[in-house]
């Protein structure tokens, strides 16, 4: 009976994972570009260290940035991780500043396994998001008082499902399957404030994206004395060319309707190509108590061809780190020794970079996380607190946006699921 009521409830949130996914109102403006803003991958336990997670493995947890780990999961353990945040952009360009805020579902995760050393996990991620408004009233000698309205909607997400596999002691491997799909939508209107002798003029582009792609893992263990440990981890996930369809359509009009269509391009040909991502980690600690760790995260951005968006793309080259500590996970006494304390940050690039200054956008920033326990079980609630800045470099003319995020996940660790009960 409990098993089934949970199934219900995951198929409810799951159907609005589905709905809500992608949907994220924080304004900016880079989401203008390529395809969208990129959001962080990894649970909100990752996320608490910085967002590191390659090396990382246990029995409670799903990292699926590796599928490698899944190998950990118990043989009678079910794990289920449901996330949403809160996020606040504080856009700055020297003079004025504007905020935007939105809360929204961030990741639904599900993990089992098949057999000792051997497990599998699904789950929808989200992996951009294209949100941004911006407008401003100009004045011209030349083409006199207008005004400017840029908009995007949308976002680009992945359902994923994938196998991890123990080959030996020491070593175990593993491939996600992701399927990519969602779409874009960007406006770019101009109004003439002299609407009798003037045409308005708006353009408006929709990108859809879909494809299958995989991610390989590769995860390396050591057990070393008094219940420490050493990971090492690497990742790939493949370059793809996706299917897409873009359309692209500019008008003019008048303010008495008159509408003449300037331009229309409508392509479902053309692939769209999204490179490759390498991914590199260690994790040192003790078991039950404390882990460490560092990840390399490197993509070719510049080698993508994105419909609508080409040349806004440059290489990435980013360090996550981070660490936790359990003062003592089974303590009977004391409620704050028992939680899980983390902490991290990251630096790095942003794959956006301005055509006509060659200037490249940087991201750093850092978080803590709580690891809250549940009574009398592995399952916890999960918090973090994220703060990234993303600015060009010295003497930039780009914006500077700080980047606010709140995230509260639960995390469900059920190790009798697969047990046959006497009674129900």
């Amino acid at each position: 009976m409990q098993h089934k009521l949970f199934i219900t409830i995951f198929t409810a949130l799951f159907s609005l994972a589905f709905t809500a996914s992608g949907q994220k109102l924080v304004n900016s403006p880079y989401s203008r570009f390529n395809i969208g803003s990129m959001e962080p991958a990894g649970s909100f336990r990752t996320q608490g260290m910085g967002g590191l997670s390659i090396a990382l493995r246990d029995n409670t947890s799903i990292y699926f940035s590796n599928p490698a780990s899944y190998s950990s999961f118990d043989t009678i353990s079910f794990n289920f991780d449901f996330g949403i945040d809160y996020s606040k952009n504080i856009l700055s360009d020297g003079v004025s500043h504007y905020k935007s805020d939105d809360a929204n579902f961030d990741h639904l995760l599900m993990g089992f396994p098949i057999m000792k050393g051997w497990g599998f996990a699904l789950g929808l991620v989200p992996l951009s998001n294209g949100y941004f408004k911006i407008a401003e009233t100009i004045s011209d000698p030349n083409t006199g008082i207008y005004s400017s309205y840029h908009a995007g909607e949308g976002g680009f997400n992945n359902f994923f499902m994938g196998s991890g596999i123990k080959i030996n002691k020491n070593f175990s491997v593993g491939v996600n399957m992701s399927v990519l799909f969602g779409q874009i939508k960007r406006t770019n209107q101009f109004d003439f404030a002299d609407y009798y002798n003037g045409f308005n003029n708006r353009t408006t582009e929709n990108i859809h994206l879909t494809g299958i792609n995989f991610t390989y893992g590769l995860q390396y263990t050591a057990s070393l004395k008094n219940d420490h440990f050493f990971n090492a981890g690497i990742s790939l996930i493949a370059n793809k060319n996706y299917n897409s369809n873009y359309d692209y359509l500019s008008e003019k009009y008048t303010a008495f309707g008159t509408i003449d269509i300037m331009s229309y391009v409508a392509d479902n040909t053309k692939k769209a190509y999204i490179p490759g991502t390498l991914s590199m980690g260690i994790s040192f600690g003790k078991k039950n108590k404390f882990t460490t760790g560092i990840d390399y995260v490197t993509t070719k951005w510049s080698a993508s061809v994105i419909p609508g968006a080409s040349g806004y793309a440059a290489d990435t080259k980013s360090f996550l780190f981070g660490a936790e500590l359990i003062p003592d996970k089974f303590s009977n006494y004391s409620f704050m020794k028992r939680m899980e304390y983390r902490i991290g940050g990251h630096v790095g690039d942003n794959y956006f970079i301005d055509k006509k200054t060659g200037e490249q956008l940087k991201e750093y920033g850092a978080s803590i996380g709580l690891g809250i326990p549940l009574r009398r079980t592995l399952s916890k609630t999960n918090l973090f607190f994220d703060f990234t800045r993303r600015t060009g470099p010295s003497g930039s003319i780009l914006p500077k946006e700080n980047y606010f995020t709140l995230g509260i996940s639960l995390n469900i660790y059920d190790d009798y699921w697969f047990r046959k009960r006497k009674y129900d």
